[in-house]
């Protein structure tokens, strides 16, 4: 099991990851609606779960990063719909990833 100090370095990664495709999709005028939705509204939850994750309760922060985890599977699997840029193609899967690694690394 991840320690807490594990867990926020980790989270602070994921933070930045979200940050680099909600400034990708933004910027890539081709980048698909629904694809920029759903980084934004992953974006639009950090705060809430940098609440969780500072409170240490483990099964708090699983819920939340399986929630996470969701999301970032939802916009993976729109990318392989309407097939966007490499570049949002490449940071989406990123989120993906990261989310994925560390809800695989909780359970």
């Amino acid at each position: 099991m991840l320690q807490p100090a594990e867990i926020q370095q980790r989270f602070s990664q994921i933070q930045q990851t979200i940050n680099q495709a909600e400034e990708v999709t933004r910027n890539d005028e081709g980048a698909p609606e629904e694809i920029r939705d759903c980084i934004q509204k992953i974006a639009h939850e950090m705060p809430e779960a940098q609440r969780v994750m500072q409170s240490n309760d483990q099964s708090d922060i699983i819920q939340c990063i399986d929630r996470l985890e969701e999301m970032g599977d939802e916009a993976k699997r729109m990318c392989r719909d309407s097939q966007p840029s490499p570049q949002v193609t490449s940071v989406v899967t990123r989120v993906h990833d990261v989310l994925s690694d560390l809800k695989h690394q909780l359970h």
